[in-house]
């Protein structure tokens, strides 16, 4: 069965890259209406993403790798604050998106790198070249019809990953992976031309499959039971890339989710990181951020939106 790629030109992580599982296409919604709120949406108070600001990368390169190397240890370390995370995540989310398209400045900052951490930042931009590899050259002009959402707890989603991987012997990095460059771990709430829902992105026919959805579609803990199910299916588990390729018909996309994957892998601690990742929109004016509160019923043109939300923008 093909599959969809939603919103792969968009975000990843926009390019987080949505694909549909089921079928294979190249374009996101544009023309359908934001759906009725799942159950597990929590918008965030106005006033709260009015407090967020969008982090800003520093010119000179050693000041970018020592920036990095804060974030990276900070996420790491237990004694970080809880309220400190969200910006941690995005700030080493915004990094390896610019660095991402600028290979020269960013072979400089890697070096720059305490060795402890080289290894992970190539792997983060290689993982996003690959979407970007996947993407159009120029983003589109208009916003897409979607809600951003909080998604459910970080440890309430891994324990949802830990229980998939012990019915099917997916690994769990891999499940958070494709969760992550599906809808940013369920912060998108929206649906594709091709009618895909969910946080794991399922067409209504895939999940009618025998054996493959059970309960509802838009629930984060059903959702993620069953797209185990369906790389099982798609023969993960003797080929964990070969059911990959059967959830999004793309070599990039499998790519992209085993490097992710590797993080977490080999050291689980960077999974919170990965879950403190925003939704970003790659947009004909740039690489726009889309907080949790972004709620269009229509597409909306770049330009309007920015001049209600010009915070949106990168700085600078």
């Amino acid at each position: 069965m093909r599959h969809r790629f939603a919103l792969v030109s968009g975000i990843l992580l926009g390019a987080l890259g949505l694909s549909a599982v089921g079928i294979h296409q190249s374009t996101i919604s544009t023309t359908t209406t934001t759906p009725e709120p799942s159950k597990s949406s929590v918008l965030m108070p106005a006033a709260a993403a009015a407090e967020r600001r969008y982090p800003r990368v520093p010119a000179d390169n050693s000041a970018t790798a020592e920036l990095l190397a804060r974030v990276e240890t900070a996420l790491r370390d237990p004694s970080t604050a809880p309220e400190q995370l969200p910006e941690l995540g995005h700030q080493q989310q915004v990094i390896y998106r610019v660095l991402s398209k600028q290979p020269t400045r960013s072979a400089a900052v890697v070096a720059a790198l305490p060795q402890r951490w080289r290894s992970v930042a190539q792997r983060h931009l290689a993982a996003r070249r690959e979407f970007l590899s996947m993407a159009r050259k120029r983003g589109p002009s208009t916003l897409p019809a979607w809600r951003i959402i909080q998604p459910e707890p970080a440890e309430q989603l891994l324990s949802y990953y830990r229980k998939a991987e012990t019915a099917t012997g997916i690994a769990w990095e891999v499940l958070a992976a494709v969760n992550l460059v599906e809808t940013g771990m369920g912060r998108i709430d929206g649906v594709s031309v091709a009618n895909a829902q969910g946080p794991m992105q399922f067409l209504p026919t895939t999940w009618a499959q025998a054996g493959v959805g059970e309960g509802d579609i838009r629930d984060p803990h059903d959702a993620i039971q069953a797209a185990a199910r369906y790389l099982v299916r798609r023969g993960g588990s003797q080929d964990i890339r070969k059911g990959l390729w059967g959830y999004n018909n793309s070599d990039y996309y499998g790519r992209a989710v085993m490097l992710y994957a590797s993080l977490m892998k080999e050291d689980p601690r960077a999974y919170t990181g990965l879950y403190h990742w925003e939704i970003h929109y790659n947009s004909a004016d740039g690489d726009l951020w889309l907080p949790v509160g972004y709620a269009q019923q229509q597409p909306i043109a770049v330009q309007e939106y920015l001049k209600r939300h010009p915070r949106s923008r990168p700085p600078g």
